[in-house]
C-alpha cells in the first residue's frame, strides 16, 4: 500500500483519523486531496440525508457514492447508525501537521452540528460538496 505521502489516489480520509491523539507528524500528498489549499479541487457530492426509514442500508452501500462499503457506526459519537440515519458530510480539519478533507458518517443532523469548526482558510462549516464556493487560497 502506498504512503499518503506519495499516493495520488488518495483524496480524503475518514473523520474517525480525528482520534488518534499521538498523531502528531503527518506526510500527505497534498496536492491530491479534496479541497487543498492551492488548487481547491472540488468535493464529490454527498446524497442528502434521508428523511425517512428507506434511506440507505449503513452496512450495503455503494461506495462510489458513499465512500464505503459499510459504515458500522457515527463518525462522531460511535453510536451505531440504523437504517435510513446515515448523515454525510464533508469537514476539512487540521490533523496533525496538515489540513485534511475528513468524511464524516454521522447518525443524526446533530451529530453533524456538533462537529468543529473548519481549518482556517478553508470552508468553515461541514457541507455536501459539488459546487461550494471555497475560500481564496491562501498565502505561501
Amino acid at each position: 500500500m502506498p504512503a499518503p505521502s506519495t499516493s495520488y489516489r488518495l483524496h480524503w480520509f475518514p473523520y474517525e483519523i480525528t482520534r488518534c491523539r499521538k498523531l502528531t507528524r503527518s506526510t500527505v500528498s497534498t496536492r491530491a486531496l479534496f479541497g487543498n489549499r492551492k488548487l481547491r479541487s472540488p468535493f464529490p457530492r454527498l446524497r442528502p440525508s434521508p428523511g425517512s426509514v428507506a434511506g440507505p442500508d449503513p452496512a450495503d452501500l455503494d461506495p462510489r457514492r458513499r465512500g464505503a462499503t459499510a459504515v458500522c457506526g457515527c463518525s462522531v459519537c460511535d453510536r451505531p447508525i440504523g437504517r435510513g440515519g446515515l448523515h454525510q458530510a464533508w469537514l476539512s480539519l487540521r490533523v496533525a501537521t496538515d489540513v485534511l478533507p475528513l468524511l464524516v458518517n454521522a447518525c443524526s443532523a446533530a451529530c453533524v452540528a456538533a462537529l468543529p469548526e473548519g481549518a482556517p482558510h478553508h470552508l468553515p462549516a461541514p457541507h455536501t460538496g459539488g459546487r461550494v464556493e471555497q475560500p481564496a487560497p491562501a498565502r505561501g
